[in-house]
């Protein structure tokens, strides 16, 4: 946080921040007068009607497990205290602007609950507000200045951040009691989704909170463990990536160029998947016309109609199922698919149908690396099966990217990807059941745009020592 957004904060916030992460008060380390103008708000009141629920009272016996002990004692270097992170000049990140949401973009008052229907009694408009205010809603903007990939909030465990690859706890504030969890958590989700967490005890959501810079935007995974609630949220950039701008290399950027086929990104949870999936759409949206259809769960990133038009469906919220809405995207004419994930027999078939018939389809898989990934589409079909899928693969196959996130330094994380482009080689070895050679074409086809993961960190490590460059 750099003095210029030191300033920015009201008396209320700095103060806030000093005792939640150990960062020094701004008259000690600043030369930023404190202003005049910045009066305690008078709408942040306590408010009189949120008292703790009487089945939720404060649990005596969560002390601190030994795994959530500060910083200083898990035997991290000091430099990634979040104290000194606080007062670093890593900027924030783009949030969408306070006036509203971006075209397409629902607000948490207005969320269409997981089941396609309205509710009949949505919660209260100012309850995203509300609950914004409170210390775990304040964890979330604080989330989204640092620039952190995630916030994990459970019961008698201390908040945590994964900032740039390393989860780290915040050193202030003791553990979270499930007191002030389960309101919190309820108070950011309509009435239905609040039946389907209590009921069936997982709920995946995308969530918009305020913040000082806007609206911050995250993806919520809520479930029950050990008999209370605990919850992941993922944060989203209100700005989708350029291509570009992802470190990808260049065989990657023109699979972005291509009208029909199959592109698969793989890698584990965390890898990016989701930010080149998107960047390419967004490419694809601004250099040309075409009809692009997503389908997320939940969806990440909201894109602006650009030269194309877009359309972006929530499973569970617009559709039942992955399967359902690939069936019915064939027919509206479309020219890209988008599809969060490969999860099963039909959805795969079916994407294979549309690569086929002349649409670009884009899908994730969690494989990591390229043999592994196409295992995983043939194997995933009944014996008698395999043949004709090896065969389908072999002909609508354009591309394999898989990636993994690299920290290079504590305020930056970078790509290394193992590629394979779909040479008349490597359609022949797919199509004959030889997926476990690829691992030569690989080793051997950079003339084409083709490496290995291991190629790929050792090029890395090269351009570090500046030997070279990818």
């Amino acid at each position: 946080m750099t003095n210029q957004d030191w300033a920015g904060l009201d008396d209320d916030g700095r103060a806030w921040l000093s005792q939640t992460l150990g960062a020094p008060r701004p008259d000690t380390v600043m030369d930023t007068a404190p202003r005049s103008d910045t009066a305690p708000r008078s709408d942040t009141a306590p408010r009189s009607d949120t008292a703790p629920r009487p089945d939720t009272a404060p649990r005596r016996d969560t002390a601190p497990r030994p795994d959530t002990a500060p910083l200083a004692e898990t035997g991290l270097p000091p430099a990634v205290a979040l104290d000194t992170l606080a007062t670093s000049s890593v900027a924030p990140p783009a949030v969408a602007p306070p006036s509203g949401t971006p075209t397409g973009a629902q607000s948490p008052s207005s969320q269409r609950p997981i089941g396609g229907t309205t509710p009949t009694a949505p919660a209260s408009p100012g309850s995203a507000v509300d609950q914004a205010r409170t210390p775990l809603g304040r964890l979330l903007a604080l989330t989204a200045a640092l620039g952190g990939s995630d916030l994990h909030l459970s019961v008698g465990a201390r908040p945590h951040i994964r900032l740039h690859g390393r989860l780290r706890p915040i050193r202030e504030g003791g553990v979270v009691e499930a007191s002030e969890l389960e309101p919190f958590l309820l108070g950011l989700l309509n009435d239905s989704q609040r039946r389907t967490l209590l009921e069936q005890g997982d709920l995946d959501a995308a969530l918009e909170t305020p913040t000082d810079q806007g609206l911050a935007r995250f993806r919520a995974s809520m479930f029950r463990q050990s008999n209370s609630l605990a919850a992941a949220f993922r944060f989203v950039p209100a700005s989708t990536p350029k291509l570009d701008q992802l470190g990808l290399p260049t065989s990657v950027l023109r699979f972005a160029d291509l009208d029909h086929g199959l592109v698969i990104v793989a890698g584990r949870t965390g890898s990016g998947k989701s930010t080149t999936l998107a960047a390419i759409v967004d490419h694809v949206n601004r250099t040309r016309a075409s009809h692009i259809v997503t389908i997320e769960d939940p969806i990440e990133y909201r894109h602006q109609q650009g030269r194309s038009v877009i359309q972006q469906r929530e499973v569970g919220v617009d559709t039942v199922g992955f399967a359902t809405a690939i069936r019915h995207a064939l027919r509206q004419d479309p020219d890209v698919i988008l599809l969060g994930e490969l999860r099963d027999l039909e959805t795969i078939g079916t994407a294979l149908t549309a690569a086929e018939t002349g649409h670009l389809v884009l899908a994730t898989l969690h494989s990591g690396d390229a043999a592994g990934a196409i295992h995983r589409i043939i194997d995933v079909f009944p014996a008698e099966q395999q043949a004709q899928v090896r065969s389908q693969l072999s002909l609508s196959l354009q591309g394999v990217v898989c990636q993994e996130l690299v920290p290079v330094s504590e305020e930056r994380q970078v790509p290394v990807t193992e590629v394979l482009v779909a040479t008349g080689a490597v359609r022949h070895l797919i199509r004959d059941d030889k997926v476990h050679l690829l691992q030569n074409a690989l080793e051997t086809g950079a003339t084409e745009g083709m490496h290995t993961m291991e190629q790929s960190r050792e090029a890395l490590r090269q351009s570090m020592s500046g030997v070279g460059e990818w």
